[in-house]
């Protein structure tokens, strides 16, 4: 009767086992978390950059001519700029005075200004004769007045000058 009563004893604890594991297997399993944060950062450093157009007065006959060129200035957000404009390449050229060079070195004088009056001259010094303006992350148009005066009667010939626009933050 032991032999019995051991299977019967090992049958029912095979029976418990299994309904235990169907009781388990039934259940969804609960999963665990845990959480943290980070730090997320960044410095925003000021920063401009400045694109300049051409400025062409065409062809000159010995009368005054007007034209006018664009420069553009892109700069962060609320940061201050000045847009200056320097003499030229030209031997004696100020900003006053630019000068465009052609043939034999010959000179035909021009000017650049910040108003279509031809009244504000636009220089390289900070606070003088700069335009200034206070970035908004976009590009910002500043619009170049050139004046050609009238007779002047170097030679005949192509004249060119070389203008620096330079933004200052």
């Amino acid at each position: 009767m032991r032999i019995k009563t051991i299977t019967a004893f090992v049958c029912t604890a095979f029976a418990a086992v299994a309904g235990i594991a169907t009781y388990l297997g039934s259940t969804p399993a609960q999963a665990a978390t845990a959480t943290t944060t980070f730090a997320v950062t960044a410095t925003v450093q000021a920063t401009c950059l400045i694109t300049a157009n051409p400025l062409a007065f065409g062809t000159y006959t010995g009368a005054q001519i007007a034209t006018t060129a664009t420069v553009q200035a892109t700069c962060t957000n609320t940061t201050p700029y000045n847009v200056g404009l320097n003499p030229g390449t030209a031997t004696g050229a100020t900003v006053t005075t630019r000068k465009m060079t052609g043939p034999a070195s010959a000179t035909l004088n021009y000017s650049l200004y910040q108003d279509s009056a031809h009244t504000i001259n636009w220089g390289q010094t900070v606070g003088t004769d700069t335009e200034a303006g206070t970035g908004s992350g976009s590009a910002q148009t500043l619009t170049i007045y050139g004046l050609l005066p009238a007779a002047q009667y170097p030679g005949p010939g192509s004249y060119t000058d070389t203008i620096t626009a330079t933004v200052t933050y």
